[in-house]
């Protein structure tokens, strides 16, 4: 075998083994328990906190875009705008 296939069977070899530890690594962690800790060191604590805190602030959007886009108060406005403008 000369060097070049040498070369070449060794970084095919490295290659499988990585993508192997890649698709079964994680398996091996989640039935250690160890996949249920997020890897950027965020705690479910504060992953949960994050969450509530998110959804709490769509509610707002979702309020302030119904105000917003109220044909009531889009009435009431372009009839202050007509008063002002006499």
């Amino acid at each position: 075998m000369n060097p070049f296939e040498m070369t070449v069977l060794i970084v095919l070899i490295v290659t499988i083994g990585r993508v192997a530890s890649g698709r079964y690594g994680s398996k091996r962690r989640r039935l250690q328990g160890l996949a249920d800790t997020p890897d950027d060191g965020v705690s479910a604590a504060e992953a949960t906190r994050l969450r509530s805190e998110v959804t709490r602030l769509n509610d707002r959007i979702q309020v302030l875009e119904r105000l917003a886009t109220d044909p009531a108060r889009r009435l009431s406005d372009e009839i202050d705008a007509l008063k002002h403008d006499k």
